[in-house]
């Protein structure tokens, strides 16, 4: 059993887990909120502390990443549980189980460091279900595969406290945020979250210098208000800035979400447009097929940067982070 970081004693052997935003008061032999933490006779304890159930290796592509080591691959690993409960999971199977009914497989950190590198994986991504839940065993790995020149990227909603997070980032290099919505009441209602801590996430990240690209699933009838998505677009302009990429996906009905139809790709390409009104230099739509939203393009000289089908790199023209036309610097990580 391995000891969670961030709680405090209560009388009576509770605890309060001061990890995410919840802080879940936890009773003995109880678990939190994301059945990833259990209190064990006055103690916190990782119940999916190197148990992944999840190991692949994808194109780092797939983890909605376009301006970070385009064409690489990512070592990735997801654990059970998850502190938000969002109704169209398509993970839902671990997600939102106890991990001791998952199997997993034993993995520890020095060991994942070293599959990474035997793989020739330029990076390690903590994805499938909320890197949050098994934190000590992101910190770890992370830490590792710093000092053996691997990169380090979270695939997270960052519904976490600052404290952790600020900890914890010192050692990640990029993050794809999922920015579910720019309504506190729909990640209330359809999450079991709030919006405020997530916003304050995405802000300290940024600050942090750790390269972040964020996600916005559209949901018919649900969150697929334009001018909903303007306000968000607009607020990534002043917290973020114009360069970080936002990425527009395609809802599948799924879950508990069976009764509301697929996105269709005209209101994902008019969020875009819409983006791209508001002066954000890198929008993208995914999940549907399109014939130019998935490429990178020059904001300064519109040159096709890098072409792209799905989560493969058809071409990349970029030379050392520039646009060969014009020269200008792209932001991104590119080696």
């Amino acid at each position: 059993m391995y000891e969670a970081l961030y709680y405090k004693k209560l009388p009576n052997k509770k605890l309060q887990c001061l990890l995410c935003p919840k802080r879940c008061i936890i009773d003995v032999n109880k678990k939190g909120n994301c059945r990833a933490r259990k209190n064990i006779n006055g103690k916190l304890v990782s119940l999916v502390y190197a148990k992944p159930c999840s190991i692949a290796i994808d194109p780092i592509e797939k983890k909605s990443l376009f301006h970070f080591l385009p064409g690489s691959e990512a070592y990735s690993i997801g654990t059970a549980g998850c502190n938000l409960h969002c109704q169209w999971c398509q993970n839902w199977e671990i997600s939102q189980a106890n991990p001791e009914d998952i199997p997993y497989r034993e993995l520890e950190p020095e060991q994942l460091v070293q599959n990474a590198l035997e793989n020739n994986c330029k990076s390690i991504a903590y994805t499938y279900t909320e890197p949050t839940i098994f934190y000590e065993y992101v910190l770890d790995t992370a830490k590792l595969a710093r000092k053996a020149g691997i990169k380090n990227v979270m695939v997270t909603s960052s519904f976490i406290n600052q404290e952790p997070l600020k900890k914890l980032y010192k050692y990640i290099d990029g993050a794809n945020i999922d920015f579910k919505s720019f309504d506190d009441n729909f990640y209330r209602k359809y999450c079991f979250a709030w919006l405020e801590p997530i916003l304050e996430a995405i802000k300290t990240i940024h600050k942090l210098g750790v390269w972040v690209e964020l996600t916005n699933l559209i949901i018919p009838t649900l969150n697929d208000d334009l001018k909903k998505i303007k306000e968000m677009c607009e607020w990534i302009k002043e917290n973020t800035g114009v360069d970080v990429p936002l990425h527009f996906t395609a809802f599948y009905p799924y879950y508990k979400m069976l009764n509301l139809p697929r996105t269709s790709p005209e209101i994902l390409l008019k969020a875009r447009e819409t983006a791209l009104k508001i002066g954000l230099n890198h929008v993208y739509v995914g999940n549907v097929p399109t014939e130019k939203a998935e490429n990178t393009y020059c904001p300064k000289c519109n040159e096709l940067l890098i072409e792209r089908a799905g989560f493969g790199i058809i071409k990349n023209n970029l030379k050392n982070g520039k646009c060969p036309n014009c020269s200008a610097n792209i932001a991104g990580v590119w080696d």
